[in-house]
């Protein structure tokens, strides 16, 4: 896996994220050499929801209240029932991902994630993809939905489901990767 040494990366999250999808990033993003930040709504640590019940808590390094844009080069919204539903109710959460997309910076959503970015107002005319369940909220919000593992297009990184965790991560390095190269170049 390519190294992206000297980025940031923020995971937003809250309680009731589906165990993997911020674990796994979160490991494979710090092994490709970013600093990665949990950043939630509220300070302490937020618990994930594996397979049926409660799974394990994770430390928030950041709330989001103390969050800024500027310092990210990448934003990745794990999924799961619980977590994406309850940030998209959250209009700090939803301003900051809006915000986000809006520096044409990788913003990578994962499972059930795709609704925040529905309630974002990110996903008309997009190629993306999603957990099966929610493809009709994502057509319905104008998304060309497509049934692939990862789906880019422009700045937004789509994925369906844990199984698809390791090309859902190779292509938010490759993202940050190139988009630090852009950056670079550009200055």
């Amino acid at each position: 896996m390519p190294t992206i040494p000297e980025s940031r990366i923020m995971i937003l999250a809250t309680n009731g994220f589906e165990q993997s999808e911020l674990e796994v990033p979160l490991e494979k993003l710090r092994n490709a050499g970013a600093t990665v930040d949990v950043v939630s709504i509220e300070n302490g640590e937020i618990t994930g929801w594996e397979k049926k019940d409660w799974g394990s808590a994770v430390k928030v390094d950041r709330t989001l209240s103390d969050a800024r844009v500027e310092d990210y080069d990448a934003l990745v919204l794990p999924g799961g029932q619980i977590n994406p539903d309850v940030l998209r109710t959250d209009k700090a959460a939803v301003g900051f991902i809006r915000d986000f997309h809006a520096t044409g910076k990788p913003v990578a959503a994962i499972c059930h994630a795709p609704w925040l970015l529905i309630e974002a107002g990110l996903v008309n005319g997009l190629r993306a993809t999603s957990y099966h369940s929610i493809r009709t909220d994502m057509e319905n919000a104008g998304a060309r939905w497509e049934d692939s593992q990862t789906v880019r297009d422009g700045n937004v990184i789509t994925a369906r489901k844990p199984d698809d965790l390791e090309a859902f991560t190779a292509a938010i390095v490759e993202a940050v990767e190139n988009d630090s190269g852009q950056r670079t170049a550009a200055e």
